[in-house]
Parts: C-alpha cells; structure tokens; sequence
C-alpha cells in the first residue's frame, strides 16, 4: 500500500535558479516531496518567465520547470534581502543554484558564509564550466557545452553539418546530475551529520554522455563520427524506412538480431557472412540496412511495431520514477511571481507590518 508521504517529505530546498538546469533540479525535488522555495528577482523573476509561448499570460515552459515549488521574489542586492536570505537558508536543507561563479559570494550569500551559520547545509552550485579552470567565469549555454564536449560532433548525419541534440541535452542531464548528488549528499548528511558543497557543470554533464564513443576512441583510436539514428556500436540498431514513414528498432543481442530476421522474413541474412556476428553488420551496416527496408517499405510502421513487440524486440522507454510504496507528486503548476513571499516570509518571521514595508521598498512583491 502506498504511504501518503512522497520520499522527500519534511526536506527543504531553497533554489536560486534560471532558465533550465536549477530549475529542472529543484523540479525532481519538488516532485520527489521536498518543499523547495524559488527565490526570484522582484523584478522579472526567473529570465524563463519571459519566454513563450505563454498560458494566460503566463510562461508555458516556466509552468512547466517550476511545478510543486513556492515563489519568494526577494531582492539579494538589498541589505535587508540578504539577511532575509540568510535566514531562510539557515533553516533548509539544501541550497541550489546556477548564476555565474562567484555572483553568491559576491552577495555575500555563497556556501562559505551560509554553511559557517548552519553546518549541515547541502549547497549545490550549477554552472557552464565548473568552479575552478580557465573557463569557470565563462557563463554557460546548452549549445556551447554540446559543442565543446563533442556531442554536436556526433549528431546528424554522415558528412553532414554539426547538429546540437533536440531537447537542451546538457542542461537536462545536468540537472539531473544536480539531483543525484543533492540525494546522495542527504544521505551522507545522515551518516556524519554534515552538509557539504556540490560542483556540477553543464560541461562535464555532457562529456560524460559519451560512453560509447570514450569506449571506441580509448580501444582504437578511432575518432567518433555522426551515424544518423543508427548506433554507434550495434547494427541493426536504428530508424528504417516503412511504407508510411520510419520506424525504430534494435536487435542489440544475437538473439535478438535472430529474431529479427524472422520478423522480417529474412533468414537468409543468418547465413550470410556478412552479417554473422554484431562486429561483422557494423562494418556492412549499409548493405544490411538496405536489405532490411526492401521489406519494411512494403508496410506501415503500425504493422511492424505490432510484429516487432510480439516478438519481444525492444522499442519503447517507460516512465522515469515510479514508486511501489512512497509516490512522487504532482500538486501545482509553476508559481506565480512572489505568488508565495508572504507565506514563506512569515514563515521565518517577518512579521505583516514589516512584509508590508518590504513590499513598499522593492525588496519583495507578492502576486
């Protein structure tokens, strides 16, 4: 039977966060129970708010990195906003954020000061290229770290001009990178009563991706290259041709590649040469491919996705967390700008008299 708290119920995070790597962090969080707290600029909030298209006049894609949090609009220039910072920082878990090294402690708000004040403080900084190194004052974007960790070198087709992947690739596994460590960190706060400072970069996020690729070069020099839809390792592995479109599949398992030849109607391929080990269709993949599609132009793709999956040939990821017994949750869309300043202020003790005067000098706004 399920247990009516998520896994992280009673952990607080306070996120500092823009556009995509935090916020997509703190989303796993949020989601996963913790009770995370947007701190924004009273003046704009989080730059992704700006960005269309827009619900209601609100950011679809911001309604969509920010569900299950609270918005705080707090000014972390203004003196009276740092200590109010400060003492919302001293009673979480854990601190998230990903502005250029050394904006935090340049506001005197990074992990020196605020884990002097409270021990057992978790803070994790995400940005484009690490803390330390020639590069650590750079500010970081998606499209440079795919570039620079070489996965637009691998991307597209053979012969054809780099492609950055579709979705903002090293944001998204840096953030879920951001969301390990903050776990794991938990977990040794738990063991030796102590927080600790996390180092993630959209840079090294990506670098680490390329499993396949650091496991050719290393074995065999041989410098990565795009292949289309096709795998880098295993053949036939790939989006193929069918009457009405493309379809994908994968015969990564001897087995499989049997199995696959029946589906097809093509055992005479077992018995080539050519293709009689996974090594050997690698190196004629264009002839194995082009014998493939004969076939599967003659149909649509419904018919042979059917066929492939009564046959037990993988084509489908499932769903990313799912729990037996604490669920995850999904209980509100992102927050409206300073939607939640007065709630969480008084929650450290700013009293109505001096919320009203906050929101009257700038230092906060409420929705």
């Amino acid at each position: 039977m399920a247990s009516a708290l998520p896994p992280l119920h009673g952990v607080r995070v306070v996120e500092v966060g823009n556009f995509m790597a935090v916020p997509f962090c703190g989303m796993q969080l949020a989601d996963l129970g913790a009770g995370v707290v947007k701190v924004e600029n009273p003046s704009g909030g989080d730059l992704t708010r700006a960005a269309g298209p827009f619900l209601d006049g609100e950011s679809s894609n911001f309604i969509r990195l920010n569900r299950n949090k609270r918005s705080l609009a707090l000014d972390l220039k203004a003196p009276e906003g740092k200590v109010l910072f400060r003492r919302l920082a001293s009673s979480a878990d854990v601190v998230i954020e990903n502005l250029r090294p050394g904006t935090m402690d340049g506001l005197g708000l990074g992990y020196g000061v605020l884990s002097a004040a409270s021990p057992r403080l978790i803070y994790l900084a995400a940005t484009g290229f690490g803390n330390d190194g020639p590069y650590a004052h750079l500010a970081g974007l998606d499209i440079i770290a795919q570039a620079m960790s070489g996965l637009m070198s691998i991307t597209g087709e053979p012969g054809a001009p780099p492609v950055k992947v579709g979705v903002p690739i090293a944001d998204l596994t840096c953030a879920l990178y951001g969301t390990i460590a903050v776990l794991a960190a938990l977990r040794a706060r738990d063991r030796d009563g102590r927080g600790q400072f996390i180092d993630v970069s959209l840079l090294e996020s990506a670098v680490s991706l390329a499993v396949w690729e650091a496991g050719r070069y290393f074995a065999t020099g041989e410098i990565p290259k795009p292949s289309g839809s096709a795998h880098q390792a295993i053949a036939p592995y790939q989006a193929v041709r069918s009457a009405d479109g493309w379809f994908t599949f994968g015969a990564n398992t001897q087995p499989h590649w049997l199995r696959c030849c029946a589906v097809f109607e093509l055992e005479d391929l077992t018995r080539d040469e050519r293709f009689a080990s996974n090594e050997r269709r690698l190196e004629n993949r264009d002839a194995l491919i082009a014998a493939i599609e004969a076939v599967t132009v003659t149909q649509p793709s419904a018919y042979w996705t059917e066929r492939l999956g009564a046959a037990g040939l993988p084509r489908q990821i499932g769903s990313p967390m799912r729990f037996s017994a604490t669920p995850a949750r999904i209980e509100r869309a992102g927050p409206l700008l300073g939607g939640d300043s007065a709630e969480v202020l008084r929650g450290i003790g700013v009293s109505d008299e001096e919320l009203a005067r906050l929101v009257r000098d700038g230092v906060t706004v409420q929705a």
